[in-house]
């Protein structure tokens, strides 16, 4: 299941864009593989701060055993890691060193750590009404994944990197070799695999949690803006002197009474009205899907989840449901099924129906 999708942000240099594209090429195939696993919740750019530090998980995996922390980057070209665990990688036929993202997600899955355990009274149940849960106990998975077109030379990287270094297409099946999920009936009469395992109600409450943690990048970004404005003021001009306009008179109409004098009278003022656009869509073609929250009607994705059908907003992240009163008589009683891509709203009531994606 899709908890959060990637946030597209505003970036300019050929860097952040192949970095961007590479996240966007991740979240996809961890779309196709588990939006309908309620087993399997996926966060992407997921960004959250604790104890002063502040950290940002490109995709979080919280399935039934532990979590899995993935990392993207976007290599064109070669990419090797000595002994050291250093690495390096060619563009143009040039090398340079960077950053380790095995290192980088390493410090994530710490921090990440902590603020569950700090939080563990609130989001995990007590073993047996005595003994309260913790994390630490958990699977605890970290992968990075590359671009699809990066040439890994894996014959002088060491294994331990190697493991956890995969392309971008085959990143799916290393999760599911990971997690390692069979079916409820199959778990009970295994009795080899003892990890310890999140009921539903586990999952649905550490999914609830990371939502709440998460930090929106661009909305931090237009909080800032107001602050960044006060800094620069404008050097006040002197006032200019300006004519005072009269406002003009009514027309008048005149009267002219038996003795033959004329009398002035104002004529009645018509009210200046301010042009509205009106709206000539009948009922059933009057967008009836888009965010609650921001208003947003196209920037969205359709997910399935517990309560049923829902957009997940891409612009401030929310989730609203599919369900909506019916457009023509405003009967509630409606409901959304899907075919294929599509999804329809139909009413029980009056019977209308309408595609609402």
């Amino acid at each position: 299941m899709i908890l959060k999708t990637k946030t597209l942000q505003m970036t300019k240099t050929p860097q952040t864009i192949a970095g961007q594209k590479q996240e966007q090429d991740v979240a996809f195939f961890l779309r196709r593989a588990f939006k309908d696993n309620p087993e399997v919740l996926v966060i992407n750019d997921f960004k959250f701060s604790f104890n002063d530090e502040t950290a940002q998980i490109d995709h979080l995996i919280v399935y039934t055993y532990g979590f899995v922390l993935i990392e993207s980057k976007s290599i064109k070209g070669h990419v090797k890691v000595n002994n050291q665990g250093e690495w390096t990688r060619s563009y143009n036929s040039q090398w340079s060193g960077m950053s380790s993202p095995i290192k980088q997600v390493e410090l994530q899955q710490a921090l990440l750590k902590e603020m569950f355990m700090h939080h563990r009274n609130n989001i995990l149940s007590k073993l047996l009404g005595i003994k309260q849960q913790g994390f630490n106990g958990r699977c605890w998975h970290y992968l990075c994944a590359v671009s699809s077109n990066a040439v890994i030379d894996r014959k002088t990287m060491p294994k331990v990197i190697s493991d956890k270094l995969y392309k971008t297409e085959f990143l799916v099946d290393e999760l599911k070799n990971i997690m390692n999920l069979k079916h409820k009936i199959i778990r009970l009469m295994n009795v080899a695999d003892t990890r310890p395992d999140f009921s539903q109600r586990e999952l649905n409450s550490i999914g609830q949690f990371l939502i709440s943690q998460h930090i929106d990048s661009n909305i931090q970004q237009a909080d800032a803006a107001p602050a960044q404005l006060k800094q620069i003021q404008p050097i006040p001009k002197r006032p200019e002197f300006k004519p005072e306009l009269q406002p003009a008179l009514a027309p008048t109409n005149h009267l002219v009474q038996s003795n033959g004098a004329s009398v002035a009278t104002l004529a009645p003022l018509v009210p200046l009205v301010p042009l509205v656009p009106v709206n000539t869509l009948a009922p059933n073609q009057l967008p009836i899907l888009s965010c609650k929250y921001c208003g947003g009607s196209t920037q969205y994705t359709p997910m399935y989840g517990k309560f049923g059908y829902y957009i997940n907003c891409n612009q401030c992240s929310k989730n609203t449901s599919m369900k909506q009163p019916c457009p023509q008589c405003m009967s509630k009683n409606t409901k959304v099924t899907k075919r294929k891509e599509t999804y329809t709203l139909n009413c029980v009531d009056c019977g209308f129906e309408k595609q609402i994606i």
